[in-house]
């Protein structure tokens, strides 16, 4: 739909693939040519910041980028962060969670979510600090992880009986500053939608309030910008 509307729309893979979602897109993976260091076994998540930092150095019309991390999708989540930044230690380095302490696992996880924490905030960084764009972000994840919490471990437990752990995922956006003046939304009614319960039902409307798109697929009460709209006098 974003492509319909004349954005020019990429999607970059680190994960299991677009799913068929970019069919009609195309979609490309990331590999060590991007950042060999980040690349030594996989590819962990920082392999997108050179990215982010060629596309905002080189961008000439409203692009969107789709960046399908890693995260912290398991059993190896000893893979998803470089060693020098294991911060909780002893950690799981196997994929084998019976060969492991609920202690090492937790670690191991812990410092995957750290990971996408950095990677998150150099991205920000980086779009902040370009004197060329306009630039948002929204992060998203999929599901969470069971860390064996009775007994159950990663995810796709039916919704029926998964934990909160599985279900209950971050959601952010982050606007620069001359974007949201661009969009006329108001940062006080911004903050006030952030501390509402949401789900992954807003992600489609509140995109397309974001980027501007008039559809009528579009569902405004799901759009978590749409109400805060500065309106201005005429």
């Amino acid at each position: 739909m974003l492509s319909h509307a004349g954005l020019n729309v990429e999607w970059h893979d680190n994960n299991t693939g677009d799913q068929r979602i970019a069919s009609r897109t195309g979609w490309a993976r990331i590999d060590e040519t991007l950042t060999p260091e980040a690349c030594a076994v996989e590819c962990t998540d920082e392999a997108f910041l050179p990215l982010i930092e060629d596309r905002l150095a080189t961008i000439t019309q409203n692009t969107v980028l789709v960046l399908h991390m890693i995260g912290s999708h398991g059993p190896a989540y000893y893979l998803r962060y470089p060693a020098e930044r294991a911060q909780f230690q002893p950690t799981c380095e196997t994929s084998q969670f019976s060969d492991c302490t609920v202690d090492q696992i937790v670690n191991a996880y812990d410092n995957s979510i750290l990971e996408t924490d950095f990677v998150l905030s150099r991205a920000i960084d980086l779009m902040e600090a370009s004197d060329r764009v306009l630039p948002a972000m929204i992060y998203i994840s999929d599901h969470g992880e069971s860390l064996g919490e009775d007994g159950l471990y990663l995810h796709a437990a039916p919704l029926f009986m998964a934990p909160d752990v599985q279900t209950r995922v971050p959601f952010m956006m982050w606007l620069d500053e001359d974007f949201r003046t661009a969009l006329s939304l108001d940062r006080s009614c911004l903050s006030a939608a952030a501390r509402q319960p949401v789900s992954h039902d807003n992600l489609f409307h509140s995109v397309l309030g974001l980027l501007d798109v008039t559809t009528q697929a579009q569902d405004s009460a799901l759009d978590l910008t749409h109400g805060c709209r500065v309106r201005m006098e005429s």
